[in-house]
């Protein structure tokens, strides 16, 4: 499958992600958006991206713009410095996807751009870059470290003194930022697994192994939480002081209460807990990915915040915090929705505060390597027979009460579960997202639900050889 736009960006394999057609999507960008005169060149730590943004470097030098590498820093670390200069950006990461997949993220100086710029971007490929002069390119080294100051000053530097926190460190680009973060914060940081080899986290759909990895960790020191972040460092993974791994939406939720969020926009995957409880003016549901929730937030206003299923934060107002004023940012960080209940757990445990939030438990998993068009005939045939529907369901022990067609195929049950499924936007892979009334009756819920659409998906396979 060629590289194409997924729910965040340009992604495929490496192999394909060619010069040729690297340097073609940098110079449409340019061309749809000539207000960018300098961009910003981030990267992740996957083993393609020193290259892959060299050649990005070079399309924009040889388009006329100015460019300022900022090296290896989280996306939303390069999103900050981007937007503060009035500068467009591009990151070159592939997110919590495997190794042998990248991908580019692209910033206007208003921010990360929407499904109606990417239109721009794939209206202009083809038509090269007319003559003009060579930009000139320089570094900047402080980006980060301006990212974390950004926490810091707002938070203040006692906000987590006396927690004792373990940072999963893998291959994550924002692994010493966050250190530097929680520890400039108060906490004592206990560095676990970091890694020189690229792993994939997917903070929305944490694997088996790695749960019994934190609770381990947790146990082992003692830890007050376990911190990390997916590859870019725009998804949050937190842990209880059990080990237990805290879902994103319900981080969102928490984090939203804190800032002062009155407005919320949020995918249909999220849990329901976003309209429980009256804590928040209104609730607007979208299609799953960031550039849905943004355009629900320009179209709200106000006191706005969004966030994602996969704990993904954005801020769409100035907010006060303990110390200081946090300012907006409309990319998806995962710094804030990991600081932020943590400042809590100083009097109360995070497994308490969790329990107390409103709404069901979600949990999430993936059917890797499930070619596009299976997963197509699998959520086309769902999403047109509600016989179909009613059928998955009953393999589960449920009866169908209502769908919501939003953004693939969510299904709600006569008991108030909900089972989601719904294609990857950027890898060949099955979502299935569930929502019970507890832990255990989510987990065992998500595990039958994989397990039928893995039947179907062979059944599917089957048919179509």
């Amino acid at each position: 499958m060629p590289p194409k736009f997924g729910t965040s960006g340009l992604r495929g394999l490496v192999v394909e992600m060619t010069p040729e057609l690297i340097a073609d999507h940098v110079t449409a960008y340019l061309a749809g958006f000539p207000e960018i005169g300098t961009l910003y060149i981030g990267r992740d730590l996957r083993p393609s991206s020193p290259d892959i943004a060299g050649t990005v470097a070079e399309a924009a030098l040889a388009a006329g713009a100015d460019v300022v590498d900022c090296g290896a820093l989280p996306t939303p670390a390069l999103a900050l410095a981007s937007m503060a200069a009035g500068a467009g950006a591009i990151m070159v990461t592939g997110s919590h996807i495997p190794a042998d997949r990248n991908g580019l993220k692209f910033y206007t100086p208003r921010g990360e751009i929407s499904k109606a710029d990417e239109a721009t971007i794939l209206a202009g490929l083809g038509k090269g870059a007319g003559a003009t002069a060579r930009g000139q390119k320089r570094t900047d080294d402080a980006a980060g470290a301006r990212f974390v100051a950004r926490y810091v000053s707002a938070f203040g530097s006692g906000a987590l003194k006396g927690l004792r926190i373990g940072l999963y460190a893998h291959s994550s680009v924002g692994r010493d930022l966050l250190a530097e973060t929680l520890t400039g914060l108060g906490a004592e940081v206990i560095e676990l697994a970091r890694s020189e080899i690229f792993i994939p986290v997917d903070t929305e759909a944490v694997d088996a192994e790695t749960r019994a990895r934190i609770r381990a960790w947790s146990a082992e020191h003692h830890l007050d939480a376990v911190a990390s972040t997916d590859g870019d460092a725009d998804r949050p993974l937190l842990a209880d002081e059990a080990g237990a791994v805290i879902p994103g939406d319900l981080l969102g939720q928490i984090t939203s209460a804190i800032m002062g969020a009155e407005v919320l926009v949020t995918p249909v995957s999220s849990n329901s807990g976003a309209e429980a409880g009256g804590r928040f003016a209104r609730v607007l549901r979208t299609q799953i990915g960031s550039p849905h929730v943004i355009a629900g937030m320009e179209e709200a206003g106000g006191k706005v915040a969004g966030f994602e299923a996969n704990g993904g934060y954005l801020l769409g107002f100035e907010a006060e915090g303990p110390a200081g004023a946090i300012p907006p940012l409309w990319t998806r960080d995962c710094f804030l929705p990991i600081l932020a209940p943590l400042t809590l757990a100083r009097a109360t445990p995070l497994s308490r505060i969790v329990a107390e939030e409103p709404g069901g438990v979600t949990c999430a998993e993936r059917l890797a390597e499930t070619p596009t068009a299976l997963s197509a005939i699998l959520t086309e045939e769902l999403a047109t027979s509600q016989a179909a529907r009613q059928a998955f369901l009953s393999d589960l022990g449920e009866s169908l009460a209502a769908t919501d067609l939003t953004d693939g195929v969510r299904m709600t049950t006569v008991s108030g579960r909900i089972v989601h499924i719904r294609p990857s936007g950027n890898a060949p892979e099955l979502r299935l997202y569930v929502e019970a009334e507890t832990a255990a009756a989510a987990a065992g819920l998500l595990q039958a639900g994989l397990a039928n659409v893995s039947r179907k998906i062979d059944r599917i396979r089957s048919a179509t050889e």
